[in-house]
């Protein structure tokens, strides 16, 4: 059975409360959902959802493997950036590479599972997928 699991942006937008039996919740995504939930009440239940993951060996944590190959993903990014502005990094909107990393390090561990990452945010996934082979799909093309 093909695994997916979903980024934090199509976590969001789509409201998903049902998630089927083949879907990873990634540590990543529940880390940045109780970071932003609007109470404690919601984060609990967070909370909740990231132990019963944990205890059914169905939440995707990155391991040391998976950050290393994130800093050089996050490097080659960097440097693509670096050349295709003529030698000079531009500015990023504040946040941007934060995002990126927590985007790059859903990606690199979701690979490891054999996981299809389904996201809103197409073309940062796309950028990162020139540098780490993993599987994508379009959340509008899932969620109709």
């Amino acid at each position: 059975m093909p695994f997916f699991t979903c980024d934090t942006s199509t976590m969001i937008s789509r409201k998903l409360s049902y998630l089927p039996d083949n879907f990873l919740f990634s540590s990543v995504v529940l880390m940045e959902l109780m970071a932003s939930a609007k109470d404690e009440t919601q984060r609990k239940v967070y909370e909740r959802v990231h132990r019963a993951y944990q205890k059914d060996n169905s939440l995707i944590v990155p391991d040391a493997e998976d950050w290393l190959t994130t800093s050089k993903v996050l490097f080659s990014l960097s440097q693509a950036r670096r050349r295709s502005a003529g030698g000079r990094a531009p500015r990023q909107k504040p946040g941007a590479s934060q995002r990126m990393a927590l985007d790059v390090l859903i990606a690199v561990s979701a690979r490891r599972y054999d996981a299809t990452v389904i996201t809103e945010n197409w073309d940062d996934f796309k950028a990162i997928q020139r540098y780490c082979k993993f599987k994508l799909a379009r959340a509008s093309n899932i969620f109709k």
